[in-house]
């Protein structure tokens, strides 16, 4: 089995991508006041600065600086990952019971792969993927294009015809700030 090793790096530029579990619903949608109250107090606890942020209905993409001596991104993830499903939880949510027709994807790490039941003996609920993709912004042009990636990506699920139509996207900070290139 390999062993994925995440860089570090200080004061960092990263790309990321998250999904849910459960790919094809819109529960990002519904719920997106607690996905922003979830962004909050993590930012709160572990600051970090969001450049570009879009949510979809059942992923997001975003851009964050780190603080300059501060490489630990994986923690603050991990922390609104956590808070989002402790909130939903705690509304009476639970993950809908998954489709037997569906391919059943195998499920690597500490507590998932062998025994889905520590999961559950944990207090999971099941609501994102285990992990996420994270892209380390290399330079200033790599850092533009990602920006733009979460700007453009509504249009290229076919949610909208231009990126402004999305109302959760910081494309309307960016065109407020002058910073919206027409992408």
């Amino acid at each position: 089995m390999s062993c994925y090793l995440r860089p570090r790096l200080p004061g960092a530029s990263i790309f990321f991508t998250v999904v849910l579990a459960e790919r094809g619903g819109d529960l990002l949608l519904r719920e997106v006041a607690r996905l922003r109250s979830a962004v909050a107090a993590t930012r709160a606890d572990r600051a970090f600065g969001i450049d570009a942020w879009v949510v979809l209905p059942d992923h997001l993409h975003c851009v964050w600086t780190l603080p300059e001596g501060d490489a630990d991104y994986s923690v603050r993830r991990g922390a609104i990952k956590a808070r989002f499903s402790m909130s939903l939880r705690r509304a009476g949510f639970t993950p809908p019971p998954r489709d037997p027709g569906l391919p059943r994807r195998r499920e690597i790490g500490r507590h998932g792969g062998v025994n889905p039941a520590l999961r559950v003996a944990k207090g999971e609920a099941g609501i994102w993927q285990r992990r996420f993709w994270e892209h380390h912004i290399g330079d200033d042009a790599d850092f533009a294009a990602h920006v733009r990636y979460c700007w453009i990506n509504p249009v290229k699920h076919g949610l909208v015809e231009r990126p402004q139509d999305w109302p959760l996207s910081s494309v309307h900070r960016d065109i407020a700030a002058g910073r919206y290139d027409g992408a």
